[in-house]
C-alpha cells in the first residue's frame, strides 16, 4: 500500500510517493490512496481538510451514501473490475473531485488506473483541474471495460466453435470434454455479471455528475454525454453477452443429456438383444424329467443356434432403423 502524489507545474506531471507526516503539496493534482492504514487516512483528512469515506460505506448500496456533496468536493464511488488470476473481481474505488484537484481510494490494482497514471506523465500538456482528470479516468475505465468485453466475446467465440466443432459429427470423432466447457463458460457468465455491476455503477456515476455544476462545466458536459452512450453501448453487450452465455450452457446441457440419452440406448438395445438368448437358456435350464429335447443328439448346437439367433435378428433390425 502506498499514496502517491503527482505533481504539476503546468508543463509536466511528476510522481511522488507520499508518507505520513508529509505535507501535501499545492501543486498536487492527483492524490492516489491506495490500500490506506487507518494512520494513512487520518493523515490525508487532517492535509486535505476532507473526511475520507471507511471501507465498508464505500460497499455502501443507496446511492445517497455513494454518490454525495460535502462543500466544494464530490464524493463518486463506483465497483471497478480487478483480475485475481484468471477470474475478475469486483472492487469499490471512491474518487473525490473539486476544482483543483482528484482524488482516489482504493483498496485493489485496477489497470486502468496504472494505465491513467502513465498518460498523466506522458501528456503534461493536458488540462490537469480535478473534473478534467476525473473524466479522463472515467474513460480509461470505460476503455479497460470494453477491452474485457471483447476478450470474453472471443473466448466465447471459441468456445462455440469447440461446442459446435462439424468434426464431432463424424463417427468416431473425439468428444467435448464437457466439464472443462462448463468451467468456461461459467467464467465468462461470472465475469459479464461483474461487468454489468460495474456498469450500472459507472452508469449512476456519470448521470450524477451531469447534474453537478462544478464538473459539468463547458466542454466536460458534452465529455459525459459522449460517457453516458459508451456506457450504455457497453451495456448492450454485456447483455448480448450474457444472453449467449445462457445459450451456450443450454447447448452444452443439451449434449450431455444427448450422450446420456444415448448410452442408456445402447444399454437398452443391449438388453433387449440378450432377452430371447437368455429366455431359450432358461427353458432348456430347467430339470423337469419329461423334456424330450433332453434326449435329442442336436440338442445343444440346436439350443446355441437358436440362442445366437435371437440375439442376431433384433440387432439387425435396430440396425436397419437406425437406432444403432
Amino acid at each position: 500500500h502506498m499514496m502517491m502524489l503527482y505533481l504539476s507545474d503546468g508543463k509536466s506531471v511528476v510522481p511522488t510517493e507520499w508518507h505520513v507526516g508529509d505535507p501535501i503539496s499545492d501543486r498536487a493534482v492527483w492524490v492516489d490512496l491506495n490500500t490506506p492504514t487507518r494512520e494513512e487516512e487520518l493523515a490525508a483528512e487532517a492535509c486535505l481538510g476532507l473526511e475520507i469515506p471507511t471501507r465498508e460505506e464505500m460497499h455502501a448500496i443507496e446511492v445517497s451514501d455513494r454518490l454525495y456533496r460535502e462543500g466544494d468536493a464530490y464524493f463518486l464511488t463506483a465497483t471497478l473490475l480487478v483480475k485475481q488470476g484468471i477470474a475478475q473481481d469486483s472492487h469499490a474505488v471512491t474518487f473525490i473531485v473539486t476544482d483543483k484537484r482528484l482524488f482516489t481510494l482504493r483498496y485493489s490494482d485496477p489497470v486502468p488506473f496504472r494505465v491513467f497514471a502513465e498518460q498523466l506523465c506522458k501528456f503534461p500538456s493536458a488540462d490537469h483541474s480535478g473534473p478534467s482528470l476525473f473524466l479522463w479516468l472515467v474513460d480509461a475505465i470505460t476503455n479497460r471495460l470494453a477491452d474485457i468485453l471483447e476478450e470474453i466475446g472471443r473466448n466465447m467465440d471459441m468456445t462455440t466453435g469447440d461446442i459446435f466443432h462439424p468434426n464431432l459429427l463424424d463417427t468416431g470423432a473425439p468428444g467435448v470434454n464437457h466439464q472443462q466447457m462448463l468451467i468456461r463458460i461459467g467464467r465468462s457468465g461470472d465475469a459479464v455479471s461483474k461487468i454489468r455491476e460495474s456498469l450500472m455503477t459507472l452508469s449512476r456515476l456519470v448521470a450524477f455528475s451531469m447534474q453537478c455544476s462544478h464538473i459539468a462545466v463547458g466542454e466536460n458536459h458534452d465529455r459525459l454525454k459522449a460517457q453516458s452512450r459508451d456506457i450504455v453501448g457497453l451495456n448492450d453487450q454485456a447483455n448480448y453477452l450474457g444472453n449467449k452465455v445462457t445459450f451456450l450452457l443450454d447447448a452444452v446441457l443439451g449434449l450431455i443429456s444427448i450422450e446420456q440419452n444415448a448410452i442408456i440406448k445402447i444399454f437398452s438395445v443391449a438388453a433387449v438383444m440378450f432377452l430371447p438368448p437368455t429366455l431359450i437358456a432358461s427353458v432348456y435350464g430347467m430339470n423337469f424329467h419329461h423334456m424330450p429335447e433332453l434326449s435329442w443328439y442336436y440338442g445343444y448346437p440346436l439350443a446355441l443356434a437358436a440362442m445366437l439367433c435371437s440375439a442376431l435378428l433384433p440387432y439387425l433390425y435396430f440396425k436397419r432403423r437406425k437406432w444403432l
